[in-house]
This record gives structure tokens, C-alpha cells and sequence, in this order.
């Protein structure tokens, strides 16, 4: 019988991340045990960005080291994933359903932000994986459309992971690693926003949260890095639940929260 499946947003952090889990790593772990097994992973990832939605199709996607200047174990680790060319099949309904634009990719491997996370979730790689990029053009309005779009793949056994950090500013974490090693206040005030903003619902303030979120501008310059949220919120279904199941800060300026999203009972 197929497992229906809450959607993950993820942490991924920075590459070394894979070295040093800490709490956040241990967070993911303890997440993916509770879980009953997918039948298939989605894994949307800040790091895979496309002019229109892409669905990965390779047998077996490489590890890629898109990173450069780290210690050099990172760049020997591989995480031996599988495709599933039937579930990636379902992934392209899914989005053609939804009226949404779609292309497939038969070589695109698994970047950091996608092998990172998955390699401390399902260490023995048993669950076939299915990346899908994202669209930075479309902004969280796409994000969050594509999300929806993935919502019925959770009643057959599909769990949607996206990762991202919800916040990312390398220029300041260069500053605080030069100067004052602080946290910015600006990081907490921008999580605690987006914890009661998803606990409340408020979609419109979510999408809007460049200009409604205290220090949202500059918690991403870009919007990269927390357009997954939007995919995860989506993928959980009309009236999403959401519960921050971690929450913490890594390299000064990096938010390492990480959320599932179920539809409510009765919602």
C-alpha cells in the first residue's frame, strides 16, 4: 500500500555542512527515520536554476562538486543515487497537469544542494531520486505554483525534499567572518517572521516577503535560496500545516530551519 508523504524544506548550508552535520544534520536524520520509505524522491534544489521547469532522467546522476576552495575529502565523497525513469515520467504529468511548461534533462546529476542533505537522510541511497530545478526568474509566485503542481505525487508514495537556506547572504557572512563573528539581528528577526507567517497561513505575506518580512532584502539579495520553501508550502497541499522541526544558525548569517508541511486534518 503507498504511504501517503509529508513534503520537507531542507537545509543544505554550506558544502561543509557534509562534513560537520552537528544538530541541523542530525535534525534530517532523525526526519527521514520517521518517515515510512518513498516510493521516489523529488529533490528541488537552490542550486539547479532553469528558464523552465526541468525533470532529471539519468539512470544514475553523478555527485557534482559545484563548489570550489573546500578541504579536499569533500571532493572525494560520491552519493550513489538511482533514477527511475517511471517516476520521472510522473514528475512531467504532474507539472503538464498543472499547465505549467516542462523539460526533461537525461545527464543532469545531483549538485550540493541536493546530495548534501539526501546523503544525511538516506545514507544507503535505496530510494530512486528525482531532481527538478527551479525557476529564480518566476520568483516565489513560481516557486510556489511548481509546488502545487507536485501536491498529488504525495498520495503515491513521492516525497517532495527542497532545499535551500532560508537566509543567504554570503557578503555579510564574509564581514562576520572578518570582523565581529556576531549574527546579524536581521537573521533571527527574518526566521521568527517566517515561522508565525507559516504558522498562520498568510500566503499572500509569504509571497510578498521582500517587502512585508523585516529584513528580508537582505537576508537574500537573491531569491535563490528560499524559493524552496515555496516549492515545499506548495507540494503540502491546500491549507498546509507547517512544523519547524529544526532551527538553528550556521557560519553567522546561515539559517539552518527546516520545516514538513502536512494539509490539515479536516482542512
Amino acid at each position: 500500500m503507498t504511504q501517503f508523504q509529508p513534503t520537507l524544506f531542507v537545509p543544505h548550508g554550506a558544502p561543509t555542512f557534509a562534513l560537520r552535520p552537528g544538530a541541523a544534520g542530525a535534525a534530517l536524520s532523525a526526519m527521514a527515520g520517521s518517515l515510512t520509505l518513498p516510493r521516489a524522491i523529488v529533490i528541488v534544489s537552490a542550486h539547479w536554476d532553469t528558464a523552465e521547469p526541468t525533470v532529471g532522467f539519468a539512470e544514475r546522476p553523478e555527485t557534482i562538486h559545484d563548489f570550489w576552495g573546500f578541504p579536499d575529502e569533500l571532493y572525494e565523497i560520491r552519493y550513489p543515487a538511482t533514477g527511475c525513469r517511471e517516476a520521472s515520467e510522473e514528475v512531467v504529468a504532474a507539472l503538464k497537469a498543472a499547465g505549467l511548461p516542462v523539460a526533461t534533462d537525461a545527464r543532469r546529476g545531483l549538485d550540493h544542494g541536493a546530495w548534501v542533505p539526501l546523503r544525511l537522510m538516506f545514507p544507503d541511497a535505496e530510494v530512486p531520486v528525482i531532481p527538478l530545478s527551479i525557476q529564480s526568474r518566476g520568483g516565489p509566485v513560481q516557486a510556489y505554483k511548481l509546488g502545487q503542481a507536485l501536491a498529488p505525487l504525495t498520495e503515491k508514495g513521492f516525497l517532495v525534499i527542497a532545499s535551500g537556506n532560508l537566509t543567504h547572504n554570503l557578503r555579510d557572512y564574509q564581514i562576520a567572518a572578518r570582523n565581529t563573528g556576531q549574527t546579524p539581528a536581521y537573521v533571527r528577526q527574518f526566521t521568527n517572521w517566517l515561522a508565525d507567517t507559516l504558522q498562520a497561513h498568510d500566503i499572500d505575506a509569504l509571497l510578498d516577503y521582500r517587502r512585508q518580512a523585516p529584513g528580508g532584502a537582505q537576508a537574500h539579495p537573491s531569491d535563490e535560496h528560499l524559493l524552496p520553501l515555496y516549492v515545499a508550502l506548495g507540494a503540502g497541499g491546500e491549507n498546509a500545516e507547517a512544523r519547524r522541526f529544526h532551527a538553528g544558525i550556521d557560519d553567522y548569517v546561515i539559517a539552518m530551519d527546516a520545516y514538513s508541511f502536512l494539509p490539515k486534518k479536516g482542512g
